[in-house]
């Protein structure tokens, strides 16, 4: 790594301990919460919008769920040692809390999947052969009733698992930003915001994430994207990223306010070292923008061709992930830019292909697409969807 030394640093501040494998960490995480939430609109609150992505929503929470801790294992010097966390529990640990809450909600949601698939399941072990079947007998559990009566029970089960994953999921990534709220130590964390915030931006990422998924896939595959389902990730995703951008301005707009010393040190980190990554990427591309774009799509939705919409929605939703990415960036590295002296900064640059650069940062992102591939051909998340042909 990188580092330009600047005024006067404490000889303990020197170095960026906390990389881009910890920026990367709650950025996966924020996507299993948010993709969880799309899912649980559908199957708790009864939005029958969410029914054509409801099931892809909670496969795409279960593949990001399986690579939540690699960001961790790849920062941690001896990996082999996280499975003490369960083992030998220390319940004040704040670090120790995300292998309770990790490991909690995990159950939760492959509960959960194996419920909403119980059914499919079964008539593809009944309808299947040799290896193929043999796996999904084995996914079965032995539990082949498939009667009105079981289907029902799965439904009431679901909704139950489901209600219970919305708080679990709301405390896995809250976690987070309470993980960085704590430390008392350093002013551009400790707010009580912090994990609001990094909720929040959870959920945009999810949105966001699903509505370009959801895109692609109906694209490549020749199928008709449901308009309504579309409409209405938009609106929600709107929904939260004002509240989101609100609450990120509200916490700018406080430091300024008070102009506590520790401002002296915040004003120039945002104006100087954070400049092009909080006002160019995650305020003004990043935000500005793609709020533009969701206002045009929902307030004009009746005097736009469906096309538009989308495209607009596509390019928004996009710009939203880099936001949300930057807006990790800015908290964890931004965070360690600063001296305890608050009079002097440095400089983070990740190499490319160091252990915790950015190439092992694209590989651990792209595990989770390969899993949500292999996913998607084992369960069948999309069904009854009519071909463009069709249409």
């Amino acid at each position: 790594m990188e580092h330009e030394i600047m005024n006067y640093l404490f000889p303990n501040d020197l170095h960026v301990d906390w990389s881009l494998m910890v920026v990367l960490y709650p950025y996966i995480t924020g996507l299993v919460a948010g993709a969880f939430i799309v899912s649980s609109l559908y199957h708790v609150f009864g939005k029958k919008e969410f029914k054509p992505i409801s099931r892809f929503a909670l496969l795409t929470s279960l593949a990001f769920m399986f690579f939540a801790t690699m960001p961790l294992l790849n920062h941690l010097g001896h990996p082999e040692r996280a499975l003490n966390i369960l083992i030998t529990p220390n319940f004040t640990s704040a670090m120790a809390g995300f292998g309770f809450l990790y490991t909690f909600y995990l159950i939760i949601l492959l509960i959960e999947v194996w419920l909403v698939f119980r059914v499919d399941i079964i008539e593809m072990a009944r309808n299947s052969t040799g290896f193929k079947r043999t796996m999904y007998k084995i996914l079965a559990l032995g539990v082949y009733n498939t009667s009105k009566e079981a289907v029902e029970l799965d439904h009431k089960l679901i909704k139950i698992f489901a209600a219970i994953g919305i708080p679990a999921a709301c405390m896995l990534h809250g976690y987070v930003g309470f993980l960085f709220g704590a430390i008392k130590a350093n002013p551009w964390w400790s707010t009580p915001l912090m994990p609001i915030i990094f909720l929040f931006s959870a959920v945009v990422s999810g949105i966001a994430l699903l509505i370009i998924m959801y895109q692609l896939i109906c694209k490549f595959s020749g199928w008709v994207i449901e308009q309504e389902c579309l409409s209405s990730l938009v609106r929600w995703l709107w929904l939260f990223l004002i509240m989101t951008l609100t609450l990120e301005i509200l916490e700018i707009i406080t430091l300024a306010y008070e102009q506590a010393h520790e401002w002296e040190v915040i004003r120039p980190l945002i104006s100087n070292q954070l400049s092009f990554s909080f006002i160019g990427i995650q305020m003004i591309m990043g935000a500005l923008i793609p709020m533009i774009l969701l206002m045009i799509g929902v307030l004009m939705d009746k005097y736009l061709h469906e096309k538009v919409r989308n495209v607009l929605s596509f390019i928004a939703a996009s710009l939203l992930m880099i936001q949300v990415f930057s807006m990790r960036w800015n908290v964890v590295i931004g965070g360690q830019l600063f001296s305890k002296s608050m009079r002097g900064f440095k400089e983070y640059t990740p190499h490319f292909f160091e252990k915790e650069g950015i190439f092992p940062a694209i590989i651990i992102m792209i595990l989770p697409f390969i899993a949500l591939s292999i996913l998607n051909r084992i369960l069948p998340s999309f069904k009854n969807m009519k071909s463009v042909t069709e249409e």
